[in-house]
């Protein structure tokens, strides 16, 4: 016997994609996490780029011609300009990683009839972190040094002539127009100085990391074994009246950093931009006052007087036995205010953040008496 057909009744609410009953689950997926590894990679502080301007558009080629008036003459318009490439300093940025290496600006468009001029290129906006030099050849062009400031990296060439603007009384009927002129081409070297308030320095292993995680949000990578930390990070201490103040770990310095030993001065750019320091010092090393001998003198060898800038002592690792006993011979050898503290166990940290925002009024008053405006985050 044949098989008997089967009937098949398909409701509206077969096909209904709100039903949750056969609907598929549209949930948004969490982002994975990424490792601290990953993290640090997002930091660059170099960016080689090529920067093109914009080509300008060609003239335009036309004679007007209408009913009872045939020989109107030459009407083709000019071409419109290229667009620039502008980088311009945003406080939101704090990295070079989103600056890609190349950027073309836009082209100005071509001179249309009835001396109708092309459009101009639109401008190319590059945002870029404060703090951020422009070289080219190894020499500084730009400091873009406050939030909101531009520098043109690449000018956008100039619109071509069209037919109309070769009119005169010896040519009544020029047929010559000019292409546009090709944009400026420029290969610029952004470096990036971190415009932390204030920074962290120290040697190799003491703490510098762990005391950035303890009083910020900020998650640079630490371990029970000794490795140094390869990439600047910056943290935000919040406070109640909503004040931040930015606090960055440099990574630590060696004897002779001054002379590209090391990390090298690659790293020791960092600490000009920040306004005040804060040496961090083992306290269970022998002779700790010694630390900060060398970090001073390597600081003053790179640049004269950045050793002189407000600064605070902070004695690490308290928790530790040997570090009881040199806590008062750091005192007897160190003319600044030594604030000894853990930051594995979080011990005598409020005293560390009350000084560091009173360095940070400090700074904020000077800042306005010179008339000078301060940096926010």
């Amino acid at each position: 016997a044949p098989a008997q057909p089967v009937l098949l009744l398909l409701t509206p609410q077969s096909f209904s994609t709100s039903c949750p009953s056969c609907a598929k689950d549209r949930r948004l997926r969490q982002k994975r996490a990424l490792s601290e590894r990953q993290l640090t990679r997002y930091f660059v502080d170099h960016r080689r780029v090529r920067v093109v301007g914009g080509q300008g558009g060609a003239g335009g080629y036309s004679f007007h011609s209408e009913p009872r008036k045939i020989f109107g003459g030459p009407d083709g318009g000019n071409g419109g300009d290229g667009g620039h490439v502008i980088l311009k300093a945003d406080r939101q940025m704090k990295s070079l990683s989103s600056v890609l290496p190349f950027y073309q600006g836009f082209h100005g468009e071509r001179g249309g009839r009835k001396n109708c001029y092309g459009a101009n290129g639109a401008y190319m906006y590059v945002k870029v972190p404060v703090g951020t030099l422009v070289k080219e050849d190894g020499e500084v062009v730009a400091d873009l040094s406050q939030d909101g400031e531009e520098y043109v990296a690449a000018y956008g060439g100039a619109g071509g002539k069209g037919n109309r603007f070769f009119l005169s009384n010896e040519n009544r009927a020029p047929t010559l127009f000019t292409p546009g002129e090709p944009g400026q081409e420029r290969v610029l070297h952004l470096e990036l100085k971190t415009t932390a308030h204030a920074g962290l320095v120290g040697f190799p292993n003491a703490g510098k990391s762990s005391l950035l995680r303890a009083i910020s949000r900020a998650k640079p990578a630490v371990a029970a074994y000794p490795f140094t930390t390869l990439n600047p990070h910056v943290g935000i201490v919040h406070y109640q009246d909503y004040e931040q103040v930015a606090v960055a770990d440099i990574p630590g310095l060696i004897k002779g950093a001054h002379q590209n030993r090391g990390l090298g001065v690659a790293f020791l750019k960092h600490i000009e931009r920040c306004r005040f320091l804060l040496y961090v010092v083992d306290l269970s090393v022998p002779q700790p006052w010694v630390q900060l001998q060398d970090l001073k003198y390597e600081l003053e060898q790179y640049d004269k007087g950045l050793s002189e800038r407000p600064c605070v002592v902070i004695g690490n690792k308290i928790d530790l036995a040997e570090s009881r006993i040199n806590l008062p011979l750091l005192r007897e050898q160190v003319a600044e205010r030594v604030i000894a503290l853990s930051a594995l166990t979080g011990d005598n940290l409020e005293e560390l953040l009350w000084h560091l925002r009173e360095l940070y009024d400090t700074y904020v008053k000077t800042e306005k008496s010179r008339g000078q405006t301060p940096v926010k985050w």
